[in-house]
């Protein structure tokens, strides 16, 4: 049995991240352990084939939920990374950051010392923006960003355009100092390929002689002594083998693998570990609740002008894309085309935004099937601060089982309220002036779709995740808490969980960043390290979110 002073469970992003800051030291033996593979599939690298390694079973776990009851029964897809760099390898390579306020949310909930300012400077030290460091961004880190090939086509800029003639603000950087508003959309794209958290955090230091990276992994175990973490038992080419921790074991395995993986280990609520048949070593009942995640749906037009990207999809216009990308890694392979976005208030009363825009100039489904023939435009929209909650819980002593996901999306009553904004106030925009010239037959809602009770039919059949599960860990200090501030578990020794699991609440935005982020701040917890210095960046908010938003818009028609 070999010791180690350091085992990371799951080479995700925060796992990436932790094995590289971990590993700086050279007299800390570290072990990372994978369960899926190799990222360097051209699937993977190029950014425009985000489609196709998320619905492949070799590099993403297909989890599907329970029928989830408020969304008429309907089985929801939940794909989680399965390869080196875990979901950052298969996701969409949205960068959000989220709201300030979603941060200082977090110490509100018991997260102390994670409110905005605290990390802030972790962020920066994750980034390297391709505008350079600034008060907001960071210019030297693994993280490469950038805008992709900076809304070239005319349809990016009608829907910023849009926004500000439906009366909101434009923000030039939603990551800085205002997220509120319409602007260019930024992604985990570096030189043409996607920025991983694989690419970035863990190819500089794969030949460090004390992190040893273990791939085609599973484990089926956190090893204790008592309520002392000790090690990990995986399985590993068909041979069972246990790893001894000295210092840590850290698990970092998402807001899916982690709790079930604690769950198996004889950690969590001791009524829902025993149905499964397993002995309850450690009762913790917020293990696996508390679960949250985005939805969206597609809100599509027509086009009236042969601009968008519905012009390319046919064998020989992908074989010219990918040629190119090859070559040159430039071009539309080049871009997830996600280029411009919106960040708004749902009502008045909302204090920061609610609701997200991510505008796309196709009207296509996220699996990369045509919705109909001819041009057509798309924003993906969806209410980003939900109130429902859902659970991850263990169904069975095996690890080979998946366990019970379910979500209960839409079961809060202001979560139904949300989305109905997001239809009457997506029209609003798109009626606007800067879309005149481009705008045909709306294809989805339909023009048909206009009282509440039709809305809320549509979206319970329509919508889908956005593929941002977290919070099944949650950080604070109540009873439910899974881990306090320093990422620990309740009542274990030498046992922590980094990752999106942890987020006490889920953020305005992707989960990406801010979970690099959390690993960043993680690793200074966990090595005992001074935490960076607070940093005090003003932040713009909207000073009258007490009465204004566009209430015209919200009126229903009955």
């Amino acid at each position: 049995m070999e010791t180690f002073d350091y085992i990371i469970v799951g080479a995700g992003s925060a796992g990436c991240v932790l094995a590289n800051r971990l590993s700086h030291n050279a007299d800390h033996k570290v072990l990372l352990i994978e369960t899926g593979g190799s990222d360097k599939s051209i699937f993977i690298q190029m950014p425009t084939a985000l489609s196709i390694p998320m619905n492949t079973e070799k590099y993403a776990w297909q989890f599907h939920t329970e029928p989830e009851p408020y969304l008429d029964n309907r089985v929801m897809h939940c794909p989680r990374g399965k390869v080196l760099g875990g979901s950052s390898s298969i996701n969409g390579m949205v960068y959000v950051r989220g709201h300030a306020k979603d941060f200082d949310e977090w110490e509100q909930y018991g997260a102390q010392q994670w409110n905005y300012q605290h990390c802030l400077p972790y962020f920066k030290r994750a980034e390297q923006w391709y505008l350079g460091e600034d008060e907001y961004r960071g210019g030297e880190g693994p993280l490469g960003t950038n805008n992709g090939n900076e809304m070239k086509n005319p349809l990016y800029g009608a829907f910023i355009e849009a926004g500000k003639q439906a009366g909101y603000a434009e923000t030039f950087d939603y990551n800085g100092a205002q997220q509120e508003g319409f602007g260019p959309m930024h992604m985990t794209v570096k030189d043409g390929q996607r920025c991983s958290a694989s690419r970035a955090y863990l190819d500089p230091v794969k030949s460090r002689d004390n992190l040893t990276i273990v791939t085609h992994a599973t484990v089926h175990k956190v090893l204790l002594e008592g309520k002392k973490a000790v090690g990990v038992r995986y399985k590993h080419d068909d041979k069972m083998i246990e790893a001894r921790a000295a210092t840590s074991v850290i698990l970092s395995a998402g807001s899916i693998g982690s709790p079930h993986l604690l769950q198996l280990s004889g950690i969590g609520n001791a009524t829902h570990l025993e149905k499964a048949g397993i002995e309850c070593l450690h009762h913790l009942p917020g293990v696996g609740e508390n679960l949250q995640d985005h939805l969206e749906f597609y809100f599509q037009f027509r086009c009236k002008q042969p601009i968008t990207l519905n012009r390319e999809l046919d064998l020989v216009s992908k074989g010219m894309i990918g040629a190119r990308w090859m070559l040159f890694k430039t071009g539309l392979g080049a871009t997830n085309h996600f280029e411009s976005c919106g960040f708004i208030r749902s009502k008045a009363g909302v204090e920061w935004p609610d609701l997200q825009y991510h505008f796309l100039p196709a009207a296509i489904r996220y699996d990369g099937k045509s919705a109909f023939d001819g041009d057509g435009f798309q924003v993906h929209i969806g209410h980003n601060k939900p109130r429902s909650r859902g659970f991850v819980r263990v169904k069975t002593n095996s690890p080979d089982d998946a366990p019970a996901i379910q979500f209960n999306y839409l079961q809060h009553a202001d979560d139904i309220e949300g989305f109905r904004a997001c239809v009457r106030l997506t029209r609003e925009i798109i009626n606007q002036q800067a879309f005149d010239a481009y705008r045909g037959s709306e294809i989805q809602p339909g023009e048909a779709i206009q009282t509440d009770e039709q809305i809320d039919a549509f979206v319970r059949s329509a919508v889908e995740s956005a593929y941002h599960p977290s919070c099944s860990c949650k950080m604070g200090e109540d009873d439910m808490a899974v881990v306090d501030s320093t990422t620990r578990v309740h009542g274990i020794d030498n046992l922590h969980v980094v990752d999106s699991s942890i987020f006490p609440t889920i953020p305005n935005g992707n989960l990406n960043g801010p979970t690099i982020m959390v690993a960043e701040k993680a690793a200074d917890h966990i090595l005992g390290n001074h935490l960076l210095p607070v940093e005090n960046a003003a932040v713009i908010e909207e000073q009258n979110w007490q009465t204004k938003q566009r209430s015209a818009a919200l009126t229903a028609s009955k």
